[in-house]
């Protein structure tokens, strides 16, 4: 199997910290932006998109300002790979951007990173930042 590579997007986002942490820590907010439908079981969440299904545990989140998804195999192992949202607010301006830590084979990063745009881009409509 061969490795992937690790890549991070930065995107400015017009919404306070607290409203956008929902969006990106809760099942039902994820669902709004992120995949048609996800489902949470404690730590375990599977994301779903038409007919294609992932299963992610929540690795780590700090409240506010980020969560972290570890990627799991097919026998529901951990991955070394994961995708984390952070939020990122800029001292002086408190201008709101939201990081993202993806990773994806090296002959799929540029379409990786036009799908997170489009979700970003999704996510903002939500939020009314557009």
């Amino acid at each position: 199997m061969e490795s992937k590579i690790r890549y991070e997007l930065e995107f400015p986002i017009n919404s306070s910290p607290q409203l956008l942490y929902q969006y990106i820590s809760t099942p039902s907010g994820l669902q709004e932006w992120f995949a048609d439908n996800v489902n949470s079981r404690g730590e375990f969440y599977t994301f779903i998109w038409n007919d294609s299904e992932e299963k992610a545990r929540l690795y780590s989140k700090k409240t506010g300002e980020k969560i972290k998804f570890k990627w799991m195999d097919d026998d529901n192992k951990d991955t070394e790979y994961y995708f984390e949202l952070r939020i990122l607010v800029d001292e002086i301006t408190k201008d709101v951007s939201l990081m993202v830590v993806d990773y994806a084979e090296a002959d799929d990063v540029e379409e990786s990173k036009l799908l997170w745009e489009n979700q970003v881009s999704d996510l903002k409509h939500v939020i009314g930042s557009v």
